[in-house]
């Protein structure tokens, strides 16, 4: 959608905040009989005024010709675009502060159209570890089977174990794009983006292309970590999780320049990776409460890891809002990161047996995949998650038998600290 009146971020000399902007930005209810809220628009297909108006409009959208001044794109088909579409990617450009933002239909989509728009066959792709289990599988065998090939670190906060990665990616091919997740799911662990940004630049000299450094901002973002203010290219974000945040949608989205996410585009337009109306109005729904639900939940997180702390019965927890001073994650969480999120894990003492009888007795909590609900979630990372991910990169990484990795919700604090405790006496 165009500059207009309903694209208006300013009063005055003053900048509205996202909060504000989530409840009409990208929108006017002249567009729609006086709507308040956006309607769903279900149609596969758009009108032409005339055939003139239809080449016009397709031009634009093929990014054959760009738009004239004074000139306004136009919907030609929902595989391209669609008013649900738009207004929601003009809204999370807002929070992911972005030229331009695209939607998907998972958070895979979005990461497998990006890989398709910047990898090519005997390209080699660099990244951080872990990384979820479907991104872990979908470089290891999927874009495998295309010639490219996957290296990874698994020291984030170490720009010399980086830089023996990338040269190693680079000794095998050219290196199309460096892919990290930060805070890593599940294990919290950090990659210094400042340094990816490095090593990027660096690779332009050497090999004369410069690979996008790519950011998987799921377990922080859009709120508490703004990815593309500390030399990300990209910003990824799985919207089924905090973005929906009711455990009730599938999508995904890329944030960046406009040049950048105009190519990530033209892919989604060819592979059919968009994201339908009704999912994307539920999303815009949702983003008017991002803010309150996603602190809410911070807040409760920041109790529960308390709580677990000071249990006999937990071995470790990965948890980034208690880092002691001598924490080498310390530095980078306080640079790039504006709260530690709601989600992590934990290790209880023992194996897969001990954590299983935690979950099993859990009344409140949920066991299920998936994070950044209302409610708060627990999984097993090892046998769900991340099964596919071979035992002896799991060990590397520390995912163990007895990490349990736990999305903490918006309920009374107190009931979810008692919910652990019963289940505890299980252990």
């Amino acid at each position: 959608m165009t500059e207009d009146t309903y694209h208006k971020s300013r009063i005055a000399n003053r900048r509205l905040h996202p909060e504000t902007l989530m409840m009409g930005y990208g929108y006017s209810p002249a567009m729609s009989e006086g709507s308040l809220k956006p309607p769903v628009f279900l149609t596969s297909t758009f009108v032409f005024e005339n055939a003139q108006q239809g080449k016009d409009f397709f031009d634009l959208t093929a990014g054959r010709r760009e738009l004239k001044p004074g000139e306004k794109s136009g919907l030609v088909y929902s595989r391209f675009n669609h008013p649900n579409m738009e207004i929601l990617e003009d809204r999370l450009a807002i929070w992911d502060e972005a030229e331009r933002c695209a939607v998907f239909a998972s958070g895979m989509a979005a990461i497998a159209t990006t890989c398709f728009a910047f990898l090519r066959p005997g390209d080699t792709i660099i990244h951080s570890r872990p990384l979820y289990g479907g991104t872990e599988t979908l470089l290891k065998n999927q874009m495998g089977a295309f010639g490219i090939k996957a290296f990874g670190f698994t020291d984030g906060l170490d720009i010399a174990s980086m830089r023996v990665t990338a040269n190693a990616a680079a000794a095998a091919g050219r290196v199309g794009m460096i892919l990290v997740e930060t805070p890593a799911n599940p294990t919290n662990g950090l990659v210094d983006l400042a340094a990816c940004k490095l090593i990027a630049d660096e690779l332009e000299r050497t090999q004369g292309y410069r690979p996008p450094v790519v950011v998987d901002n799921t377990l922080l973002g859009p709120k508490y970590q703004k990815p593309l203010k500390h030399g990300a290219d990209l910003t990824l974000l799985s919207l089924t999780k905090y973005v929906g945040g009711h455990s009730d949608l599938v999508g995904g989205s890329i944030s960046g320049s406009a040049a950048l996410v105009k190519q990530v585009k033209s892919w989604r337009g060819s592979l059919g990776t968009q994201l339908d109306p009704n999912s994307c109005w539920m999303l815009m729904r949702s983003l008017e409460t991002l803010d309150i639900r996603m602190h809410r939940a911070n807040e409760n997180a920041q109790r529960v890891a308390e709580y677990l702390a000071n249990h006999p019965k937990i071995a470790r927890l990965h948890y980034l809002g208690n880092l002691s001073s001598d924490d080498p994650r310390k530095t980078v969480f306080e640079r790039q990161c504006e709260a530690a999120g709601s989600t992590f894990a934990f290790d209880v003492k023992g194996g897969e047996k001990e954590a299983f009888a935690l979950l099993d007795n859990l009344q409140i909590m949920k066991l299920a995949v998936s994070l950044g609900g209302t409610e708060t979630l627990v999984s097993h990372p090892a046998a769900m998650t991340h099964s596919g991910v071979a035992r002896e990169l799991r060990e590397e990484i520390g995912l163990t038998d007895a990490l349990i990795r736990i999305s903490v919700g918006i309920e009374n604090i107190e009931d979810l600290i008692a919910d652990l405790a019963q289940a505890l006496e299980a252990v």
